[in-house]
């Protein structure tokens, strides 16, 4: 995007503008939350299918009871009988022709094709296993960033663990997860565990949530049900065996086996488990580790930070803080000056309120896609090193120097987007490059700057 005029003066060398309104490279048109809208629209056309065969299947069903009430009536009619030829011819017609047209049903399946049809047409649209993958992914990030309780966001709400304060983020309409989502996305750590990662510090979390779901509702089916109690379970044990809780991962396939006392696999792992426990060879569990699976040295302070936004100023930069309208002696700017909040003096970080407005906004948005919406929840940029956060402002310019006037690395703004608990964020970057510039921001008088 472009600065506005006389703006470059002001923003100096080496400088790096974030439009807060996540992708940070220019030639992406994509976003996750806009992939996910792209998917509620083909699951918007199947649901029309399914409304369809739902009321095609009605027809017929209706049909098919009118058809057993007729027969029923028949056989319980005590008058009836065999002797009369009518009766006969119909019986028979019945038992050659009728039940087999009921139970191979050609209407049933013309409603079936036409269902399958539905989903052959958004079948190219539809999201693949890597994409399920990386939204349960997405999912323990959030728990991990935000210190989310897992059985909280089961539930529909994003509350942090262990916390008696209100929710991070009360949505109008509450979604709650099933066993099955449960399930995938303690899956999915466990597939981690399996390449030596070691991350059951997430899949037993979910797993155990699974379960817990999986046995209340045990022995009744659910259409959106993959997975079962069992498939759980088998999980869950061995999440447990590799975090070295033998003894518990002994009693989950104990009752894994309640169920499915024919699994040969799991009756070998509990032999195992068994052994293991009388010999003494395993040492005893310790506490549940996350993996450091992020790139920043100081994720705990990331973490910190996204969960705090803002963070306290040193009180020798407090004087020097505040709210001002820039001009740079640009004609256009006398109109409009921009409106400039101070939020950090070193490093020196400002944030530009109303950089742009809602119409440009929508035009650098239109570019990426055809859909928007404002960060909700959670999204903050969290300079780590200098500790201090800058919460989303729609249609705001965060702007900082990345390099001294020495032409050094600043390594006080070293950086990180939090995720977006709640809503959109669209960012637009504008790099202003440090050659030209060395009259607008000359190197001091000291070499250290």
């Amino acid at each position: 995007m472009r600065a506005a005029p006389g703006l470059g003066a002001a923003l100096g060398l080496g400088a790096v503008l974030t439009l807060l309104s996540p992708p940070p490279a220019p030639a992406e048109t994509f976003s996750a939350m806009l992939s996910v809208r792209r998917a509620l629209g083909s699951e918007g056309r199947l649901l029309r299918r399914l409304r369809a065969y739902l009321r095609d299947e009605s027809r017929r069903l209706r049909r098919l009871a009118r058809f057993y009430e007729k027969v029923q009536a028949l056989h319980q009619d005590p008058k009836a009988s065999v002797d009369n030829p009518l009766l006969a011819f119909s019986l028979i017609k019945r038992l050659h022709s009728d039940w087999p047209n009921v139970i191979y049903s050609v209407e049933a399946a013309e409603n079936t094709q036409a269902l399958h049809a539905g989903l052959k047409e958004v079948e190219q649209e539809l999201p693949g296993a890597e994409d399920l993958d990386g939204a349960a992914r997405a999912l323990m990030r959030l728990q991990d960033v935000y210190a989310l309780s897992v059985k909280g966001m089961a539930n529909g709400v994003f509350q942090r663990a262990g916390a008696s304060r209100p929710p991070l983020y009360s949505p109008s309409r509450r979604v709650s997860l099933s066993a099955d989502d449960c399930f995938h996305v303690g899956k999915c750590a466990t597939s981690q565990v399996a390449y030596d990662t070691g991350d059951y510090y997430h899949s037993i979390a979910w797993l155990e949530e699974a379960v817990g779901l999986f046995r209340l509702s045990y022995g009744s089916w659910n259409p959106e049900d993959r997975s079962s109690l069992e498939d759980a379970l088998d999980h869950l044990a061995f999440s447990y065996f590799m975090a070295g809780n033998i003894s518990h991962a002994l009693s989950l396939s104990k009752e894994f086996l309640l169920y499915d006392p024919s699994n040969q696999r799991v009756a070998r792992n509990v032999v195992k488990y068994e052994k293991l426990l009388e010999t003494g060879t395993v040492a005893s569990a310790g506490p549940l580790r996350r993996p450091n699976g992020t790139r920043l040295q100081s994720r705990d302070a990331y973490e910190e930070l996204c969960q705090h936004p803002g963070g306290q100023p040193a009180p020798e930069q407090l004087p020097h803080l505040g709210c001002s309208y820039e001009t740079n002696g640009s004609p256009y700017l006398l109109l409009q000056p921009a409106k400039k909040e101070m939020i950090r003096i070193r490093p020196y970080v400002a944030l530009y309120h109303d950089f742009i407005s809602d119409a440009e906004a929508e035009t650098i948005k239109g570019l990426a896609g055809p859909w928007l919406s404002a960060v909700e929840a959670g999204g903050s940029t969290a300079f780590i090193h200098a500790n201090f956060s800058v919460p989303v402002v729609k249609n705001a310019a965060l702007f900082w120097w990345n390099l001294r006037r020495n032409g050094d690395g600043d390594e006080d703004t070293l950086h990180a987007g939090c995720p977006v608990l709640a809503g959109d964020k669209w960012v637009a970057n504008k790099w202003i490059h440090e050659h030209g510039q060395e009259f607008r921001r000359p190197c001091g008088a000291n070499q250290q700057d």
